[in-house]
């Protein structure tokens, strides 16, 4: 079955949703604004059904009601042998260099800005779908930690540190000043 095939969900709320079957049998869950949904929409919907699909694949099979946060791990490691990010080893001459001057046999990994954008999206469509913040998977304790565990990881390993984007705040002393427009002419009276 292809991946953008989606599983049954249990007890949680498609109301909004259909499934749509495509004439090679595949079937893949489509939203009322599927057709002019947004880059993010589509991605989220992509993400969703290949998780839903990884569920299913499990041996043995899970549904989602018993998907815990051990799960999203395991399904995160699994992204991992799709990786395109080399991420160097503690024992590799690289460890620690941003610009390696040459090859190693280090692994591929899936990138740690990638993979918070992925939990991101699942996280907001468990809850689209029906689920229960509080019964989140994506949001537990243990997936947090394995993402700043992944980001720190690769910060060092790549010599390069990632530092929480600062939001820019306008300066209260300046306030941008337009051109006063010149005073209109006397009339002539």
């Amino acid at each position: 079955m292809p991946m953008d095939s989606f599983p049954e969900m249990d007890s949680f709320n498609l109301e909004n949703a259909s499934l749509n079957v495509s004439n090679n049998g595949a079937t893949s869950l489509a939203t009322p604004s599927s057709s002019t949904s947004s880059r993010y929409e589509n991605q989220k919907r992509r993400d969703w059904n290949t998780f839903g699909q990884y569920l299913k694949n499990h041996r043995p099979p899970l549904s989602l009601s018993m998907c815990s946060g051990a799960h999203v791990l395991e399904f995160l490691r699994y992204l991992d042998q799709f990786g395109k990010t080399k991420v160097h080893t503690f024992n590799c001459p690289f460890y620690g260099l941003p610009n390696p001057p040459a090859p190693c046999p280090c692994p591929l990994r899936q990138a740690w800005g990638s993979l918070d954008a992925l939990i991101g999206r699942l996280r907001a469509a468990f809850e689209e779908n029906g689920g229960k913040p509080e019964a989140n998977p994506f949001g537990t304790r243990a997936v947090r930690l394995y993402l700043r565990e992944v980001r720190d990881l690769q910060s060092k390993a790549r010599g390069i540190s990632y530092e929480k984007k600062k939001r820019k705040r306008p300066l209260a002393n300046q306030t941008p000043t337009l051109p006063v427009p010149p005073p209109p002419p006397p009339s002539a009276s």
